[in-house]
């Protein structure tokens, strides 16, 4: 199935939660906050997610700096 990740399509397998999706991006510990077709989706249930076919998926990174 294909995915929108910040913009860009990715393919994944069906079945797939947000937290695995993670995985396969090797972004696990480095994401802060996912929205899942503009719904932020909370940390504790990225474990539960299932994404869907064309879902759009954006990922957040917080950059501190003054």
């Amino acid at each position: 199935m294909k995915i929108i990740v910040n913009g860009s399509e990715k393919e994944f397998e069906e079945n797939i939660t947000l937290a695995q999706a993670l995985e396969k991006l090797e972004l696990v510990g480095k994401v802060m906050a996912a929205a899942v077709n503009m719904e932020i989706v909370k940390q504790d249930s990225w474990e539960k997610h299932l994404l869907k076919d064309a879902d759009k998926l954006e990922l957040l990174d917080f950059v501190g700096g003054g």
